[in-house]
């Protein structure tokens, strides 16, 4: 009874929480939108999210027993009036730390790198340049407690600063504490993973994730860079109250909705891993991800109580767009919460 008590309190918490900064610190339009009653579909739910101003989204739903559902409105280019389609190309930024995470645990599990091998023995060449390289861990890389500057916070940087090096912005500065003994995110970690897993491989470690991960899938619509696909399939990407098309920059990968929805399944039932694998990412790496890049925003999880796969892209920043993004992403939670439920 104590324990079923505390666990309700802290819902309650949790709830009261969320709706006392909804109602304090969110715009007026999108608390009305918060409050608005509940579409009867995912489709009706989407356009209203385009009506809010996000110039345009991309949503599927895999249900288990159920065939994928795809959705979008709004434009995939707004310039062109090129309206949006589900299975176009998006950026999907962050969300890739999923793929290079997997990607470590197979080599760490078939014994290509181990987790307790520090950054200065795998790239001794930097070992001078960055602090505590030789107590930072692959692990700690993986985990973002290694403390290494994050290059995007640095003075210099910019999101649409193109030919920008990223690596001078990690070098040669003080680490934000010991390695092990804090949490930071910093896209610094991954950066380095790449290229450790690059050396160790003898080879792009991209080409490793496409040949080792995704083809057993039946996933072809992945892409690591800007390369390899034709430019009009990938969706336009907009910062509120501009004109201005950000598609033309190359910040990573790059997939559908769909092939995104696909990964993150086999992610979270084991099926994407050998046995080992699946025991050394179960202790190393998060199940889920967002991504932010200029003009793009993704939300990527699977919700065990439904048993659904749930993919959000929306490619518009600026304001309070991210909330309007979660707003968004809950309501479609709702709509499937109360269908599973009839």
């Amino acid at each position: 009874m104590k324990k079923s008590t505390s666990i309700l309190l802290k819902i309650l918490l949790a709830t009261t929480l969320t709706l006392t900064s909804i109602y304090i610190f969110a715009p007026w339009q999108y608390v009305l939108h918060y409050l608005s009653p509940l579409p009867a579909t995912i489709q009706q739910q989407a356009d209203e999210a385009v009506e809010q101003g996000v110039a345009g989204i991309i949503l599927y739903v895999d249900q288990e027993g159920a065939e994928p559902e795809l959705y979008a409105s709004g434009w995939h280019n707004r310039q062109d009036e090129v309206p949006a389609y589900p299975e176009a190309l998006f950026k999907i930024a962050s969300i890739g730390k999923l793929y290079d995470a997997a990607a470590v645990s197979s080599l760490v599990a078939r014994g290509n790198l181990s987790l307790d091998r520090t950054l200065a023995e795998y790239l001794p060449s930097l070992a001078e340049r960055i602090e505590y390289s030789d107590q930072i861990t692959l692990r700690m890389m993986v985990q973002h407690t290694s403390g290494i500057p994050n290059f995007s916070d640095q003075e210099g940087f910019s999101w649409d600063g193109e030919g920008l090096d990223v690596w001078a912005l990690m070098m040669d500065k003080p680490g934000l504490f010991e390695p092990g003994t804090d949490y930071a995110y910093s896209n610094s970690n991954y950066l380095l993973l790449a290229r450790i897993m690059d050396e160790a491989l003898g080879y792009p470690y991209g080409q490793f994730i496409k040949e080792e991960l995704l083809q057993p899938l039946g996933i072809s619509r992945t892409y690591f860079s800007m390369d390899g696909f034709d430019e009009n399939e990938l969706m336009s990407g907009y910062w509120l109250g501009s004109d201005t098309d950000y598609k033309y920059l190359d910040q990573g990968y790059v997939a559908t909705a769909e092939d995104v929805g696909v990964f993150l399944r086999a992610l979270n039932d084991g099926s994407l891993f050998s046995d080992r694998a699946r025991d050394v990412y179960a202790s190393l790496y998060e199940f889920e991800h967002t991504g932010w890049v200029l003009g793009y925003y993704s939300i990527a999880r699977y919700h065990r109580d439904i048993d659904t796969v749930v993919i959000q892209f929306v490619n518009t920043n600026g304001g309070d767009t991210i909330l309007l993004n979660d707003i968004v992403y809950g309501r479609v939670l709702k709509i499937l919460r109360k269908r599973n439920s009839t």
